[in-house]
């Protein structure tokens, strides 16, 4: 699901041209954004990462140094997700902290095939295993479960998609929440995407805040299997954090009729 890992995942020029853009829950979503699209890795093919994730959030930073990512195409129209996390923690007023984070598991699945005038839709539930340590801010020390849908539309070199979903965050002083988030991206070349995301993300505790932010972000494809992607953003309301995302990906699988030179995403 990259391809031009592309028409799948950004649009920074274009929003910069239109004038749109004037804490991470799930640390992970749709690489190199928080918003996911609909559409699973083809069926048979992989897509493998190996990323870093930071975040600062007034002078607490935290991320990943670095996670694998393996999504593989079980299935016509599903997709299989894992992300094994070696995160870190540094507080503003404490020593830095290494170790493994929370492992995600996930199932995409599409149901709505895009057409003239449908959009693609889809699914993806996402389940955050507890599997860092809570005490050193590596893990949240509860399972959680997020429920989206995904829609995606595109025209030509344009690709629009979105939505959002409800997680379950269990723990004491958490709360649950929703996440809502579109993107706009743009294939400028075979080689390169550009785009952007706006989300939204209501608290999740109970003295939080909400959340809305920006990502703008790239994709560079150097061959139908070796990809370059990244994004950097801020809140425009809420914590005041700035994070960032880059990854190396490298996609394959059997060879398709009309998909050569591309990526999966």
């Amino acid at each position: 699901m990259i391809g031009n890992v592309g028409c799948r995942r950004l649009f920074t020029a274009a929003i910069v041209v239109f004038g749109i853009l004037a804490g991470v829950t799930a640390l992970f979503a749709g690489p190199p954004f928080r918003t996911d699209d609909p559409e699973p890795v083809d069926y048979q093919h992989w897509e493998f990462y190996t990323a870093t994730q930071y975040q600062n959030d007034r002078g607490n930073l935290s991320g990943t140094a670095p996670h694998l990512e393996a999504n593989y195409g079980v299935a016509p129209n599903v997709q299989l997700h894992l992300i094994v996390p070696d995160a870190y923690n540094r507080p503003k007023a404490g020593p830095a902290l290494f170790g493994p984070g929370d492992v995600e598991l996930g199932v995409k699945y599409r149901f709505i095939q895009e057409s003239e005038y449908v959009p693609m839709v889809g699914t993806f539930p996402l389940l955050e295993a507890p599997t860092g340590s809570k005490a050193r801010g590596l893990g949240t020390g509860q399972a959680q479960l997020y429920l989206p849908l995904w829609l995606q539309k595109s025209v030509g070199p344009w690709t629009s998609y979105g939505g959002g979903g409800y997680w379950i965050n269990p723990g004491t002083g958490n709360k649950n929440y929703w996440y809502a988030g579109w993107l706009l991206q743009r294939d400028i070349t075979k080689w390169l995407t550009l785009g952007a995301e706006l989300f939204h993300i209501t608290p999740l505790t109970t003295d939080g805040q909400t959340e809305t932010g920006y990502n703008i972000g790239a994709i560079v494809n150097f061959t139908e299997t070796h990809h370059f992607i990244c994004s950097a953003g801020t809140d425009i309301h809420g914590p005041a954090n700035f994070f960032f995302y880059a990854a190396y990906l490298i996609t394959w699988g059997p060879p398709e009729k009309g998909r050569e030179g591309k990526a999966d995403r």
